[in-house]
């Protein structure tokens, strides 16, 4: 099937600095892994619900539409939650990190990306845990909703997206310890103006859409009602397309943005492997650095880079998300703020499983 776009260009851009973000994050630290294989969950039958749930409230089925992300500034963020729910016993059944043998020189390293528009607020809306075997020739990677209420030390319960905007990527970090049980090593950051240059950087990706998608758009190839279309196919985007295609939200969920997400990802690897970009990263390192946040040395991009090969063959990458199993849709009290609670020996169980061999 053809996505009604506007033709790619024919000559890829001289700003190839970007194109060595996705060379770092899906080649060896990647975005691409959680693409290579259908979305795993595995939800723990047990469902314990924190303190500030209402008991008498009934679950619904409606997909859980988050409020679209805001480009006004954040001077002083407050918490959804000051009140630090009562521990809850884990269930003896429930694995856990503590007692995880985890393979040699695993890296853990965090995938963010912004809603940032270049006027100082932001929230990181994409939050994608990679876990890598640099030995084995292995990696995992978890994907986690923005509206996912946690637990963010020294602040109170919020959703993990602002956990930066409150004290940058060692909160976050401390954030996912406490959460999740595993503290980030490191992290890559982009924005909405990075990722639209990465993708025309390419000269555009093929994305392999699994279901068709209606949604308002405002492109060139838009209806007479404001509204785009994909079919099932293979499309052809350009970097507005693609970031359309990612943030699509009206119609659609948190849960199949992040399905859509990995397409796209999956179209910028392939993109690149085809490009040998992997073999230019010394080259591309430093101008890469200019547009993108990134806090891995060119050291540990070249050491992780080695891994791609083996990455790309089928089997060598497993790829989680935490989804409806894992949550429950709730409206904060007194704020109406909707948020998704955790099921957490659900979510620890995907995590475990992420992190064992």
């Amino acid at each position: 099937m053809n996505f009604y776009s506007v033709p790619p260009r024919r000559n890829i851009p001289r700003r190839i600095g970007l194109i060595f973000l996705l060379t770092t994050l899906l080649s060896g630290c990647d975005l691409f892994p959680f693409l290579a294989s259908e979305v795993t969950t595995n939800p723990v039958q047990y469902v314990e619900v924190i303190a500030t749930a209402n008991p008498e409230g009934t679950a619904t089925s409606t997909p859980f539409q988050p409020q679209p992300p805001t480009a006004t500034p954040l001077p002083s963020p407050t918490p959804l939650v000051t009140a630090t729910p009562k521990p809850t016993k884990r269930p003896t059944e429930t694995p856990w990190v503590n007692n995880a043998e985890l393979p040699e020189g695993q890296r853990k390293i965090l995938i963010l990306g912004s809603d940032s528009r270049g006027d100082g607020g932001f929230r990181t809306d994409v939050i994608l845990l990679l876990i890598l075997n640099p030995q084995q020739g292995t990696a995992s990677a978890v994907s986690f909703p923005r509206d996912l209420l946690v637990n963010i030390p020294g602040i109170g319960q919020d959703r993990i997206n602002t956990a930066m905007v409150y004290g940058g990527f060692s909160l976050l970090a401390s954030t996912f310890e406490t959460n999740f049980g595993v503290r980030p090593d490191g992290y890559v950051l982009t924005d909405f103006s990075g990722f639209k240059d990465i993708v025309n950087s390419l000269d555009g990706i093929n994305v392999d859409a699994a279901s068709s998608l209606t949604d308002k758009c405002d492109l060139p190839q838009a209806n007479w009602d404001g509204y785009c279309t994909v079919e099932p196919g293979s499309i052809n985007m350009d970097g507005a397309t693609a970031l359309w295609y990612v943030r699509a939200r009206h119609t659609t969920s948190d849960f199949d943005r992040t399905r859509r997400e990995q397409e796209v990802l999956r179209g910028i690897f392939d993109k690149l492997l085809s490009l040998d970009a992997v073999s230019r990263v010394p080259e591309l390192y430093d101008l890469y650095r200019k547009n993108v946040e990134i806090s891995l040395s060119l050291n540990d991009v070249a050491s992780l880079i080695t891994m791609a090969p083996q990455l790309a063959e089928s089997g060598r990458i497993r790829r989680y998300a935490i989804g409806p199993g894992q949550v429950w849709d709730y409206i904060v009290p007194g704020s109406g703020a909707r948020v998704l609670l955790q099921n957490e020996p659900a979510i620890r169980s995907i995590i475990y499983e992420a992190l064992t061999p």
